[in-house]
């Protein structure tokens, strides 16, 4: 099984001052289903769905990523912006969701 590599990972804030960083749907699935901090939530069920569609190729990553930021924002979690460099050799903050 393919892991399916997110384009940008996804860093976000646990608890105060712990970050953790998702890179795949894979590890977005697993931490969905044994490390999520609530119990339920609209948002939640959405990206687990998300995440066991798109490991067997029913959607893309992309969609996977998304969903994953709108359950971390659900459940209260601060999702760090990622940095992506501009034509003019600068960076910009994006959340790339």
């Amino acid at each position: 099984m393919n892991s399916k590599p997110w384009s940008h990972p996804v860093k976000f804030e646990t608890s105060v001052g712990q970050f953790r960083i998702i890179m795949t749907t894979e590890d977005a699935a697993r931490y969905l289903l044994n490390g999520w901090p609530i119990d339920d939530g609209e948002k939640l069920i959405a990206a687990r769905r998300a995440c066991l569609d798109a490991l067997e190729d029913e959607v893309p990553a992309a969609q996977t990523r998304k969903a994953f930021i709108e359950a971390c924002e659900e459940a209260g979690m601060y999702v760090m912006p990622a940095w992506q460099p501009t034509s003019d050799g600068s960076c910009s903050a994006q959340t790339f969701a």
